[in-house]
């Protein structure tokens, strides 16, 4: 059995909140196994609530995840674990964005043989939603590839083609 930490004579909240971040973020993605919900970006925020609990904010990728559930009950599951009283709050706004996507996690995905999301934001605030991106190969680095399929194995992915390596692969969409 765990024991259960006593917040007020621990480290400092700052560092107990740090802690559970920490736990938290290091959730795998169910569907993207070589990511974890922190290189995504989807813990928004932690607190303490009146009752000495720990609230955690998540927001889905896209509202109709179906990875979500479990996604929560797994990062409830891993701060309750370490001895926390946990609760996680789906929070749908703002919407998530692959801009939140951290380096790291675009450097996992393309490692993966997975085209990370091109960038959303270029500072103009104008963004052509409706644009087929030119998407480069995440083995060869190669643009001269080609979509396939707008939908893969999972919403949020497309299925492309290299034209100069021949290789399959799935691009991240950008959202």
């Amino acid at each position: 059995m765990v024991a259960v930490r006593d917040i007020d004579q621990d480290f400092g909240r700052d560092d107990v909140l740090a802690d559970i971040r920490r736990i938290a973020e290091s959730v795998p993605d169910p569907e993207l196994v070589v990511v974890n919900v922190g290189d995504l970006g989807i813990i928004r925020d932690l607190r303490h609530d009146d009752g000495g609990a720990v609230e955690i904010d998540v927001t889905p990728t896209y509202s109709a995840c179906p990875a979500t559930l479990a996604i929560e009950l797994a990062i409830e599951t891993a701060v309750a674990a370490a001895g926390h009283d946990v609760r996680v709050r789906r929070v749908l706004a703002p919407a998530w964005t692959t801009d939140w996507i951290t380096p790291a996690g675009r450097a996992k995905l393309k490692q993966a043989g997975i085209a990370p999301p091109l960038p959303r934001d270029d500072g103009t605030g104008d963004h052509d939603y409706f644009a087929r991106p030119q998407v480069a190969c995440p083995r060869c680095d190669s643009l001269d590839t080609t979509e396939l399929s707008a939908f893969g194995a999972t919403a949020c992915k497309a299925q492309h083609r290299c034209l100069s390596c021949h290789e399959p692969f799935d691009y991240f969409k950008c959202l």
